[in-house]
């Protein structure tokens, strides 16, 4: 018997076999520390135990020596590290978890961490794409659909495109060498859209040519 609890991925990031002519020309997943960053906020974060630790040690640096007053403001500190710490852990996951599929038919991602799903994206449903390009290299794609397709911000993130939460945006996060990613995908894209529709027509019965037609005279010898 089988069970979805037990299948496994035939294709590293994909549910299935490829159709036949359909080809993988790029995978890959978010880098954890730019994740942590932009969607975690991680820098906004430690910055932020920083100012109380800041604070707590010049309040108790009026009344007590330097080096007490610095104790005194530590354990901001030590709060700090570890929340950006779970921070960048929860960025971990969501990485490890995810496989970012560029086909020469569609984008698929592989995303979630507690529940999985595969969004699959012909290049049909999708608009346009937008790169937003980050000092490193990194980068995130965010991707605008046609149509009454709808997703939720909620489920697909830090999938998406950050903010944009009346028409979800689902986004290439974070990725290593964004650029070369994106001319990958826009390149995809033009051919599969250039692409005549191919429609099966069932071919209609052949006219009988000798329908309506007099029978013509065969002359006597």
């Amino acid at each position: 018997m089988s069970h979805d609890d037990f299948q496994v991925e035939p294709i590293r990031g994909l549910p299935e076999h490829l159709p036949e002519g359909e080809e993988i020309l790029w995978q890959g997943r978010p880098d954890t520390w730019r994740l942590a960053v932009e969607s975690l906020s991680l820098y906004w974060v430690a910055g932020y135990f920083v100012l109380f630790f800041g604070w707590r040690a010049l309040v108790a640096g009026a009344e007590v020596p330097f080096w007490t007053a610095i104790q005194i403001g530590s354990p901001f500190l030590v709060m700090g590290f570890v929340a950006c710490f779970l921070l960048w852990l929860i960025a971990l996951i969501q990485a490890r978890s995810t496989v970012y599929t560029i086909t020469n038919r569609r984008v698929a991602m592989r995303i979630g961490a507690a529940l999985t799903v595969t969004l699959n994206l012909p290049y049909r449903w999708i608009g346009g794409a937008k790169l937003d390009l980050r000092q490193g290299g990194t980068g995130t794609i965010a991707l605008s659909l046609l149509g009454e397709t709808r997703l939720s911000y909620a489920n697909t993130w830090p999938h998406v495109r950050p903010w944009h939460m009346k028409k979800t945006e689902p986004a290439l996060r974070c990725i290593p060498d964004a650029e070369r990613v994106a001319k990958i995908l826009g390149e995809a894209a033009q051919a599969r859209l250039a692409e005549p529709a191919v429609r099966k027509v069932t071919p209609a019965a052949a006219p009988d040519r000798t329908a309506g037609r007099a029978a013509m005279p065969v002359p006597a010898e």
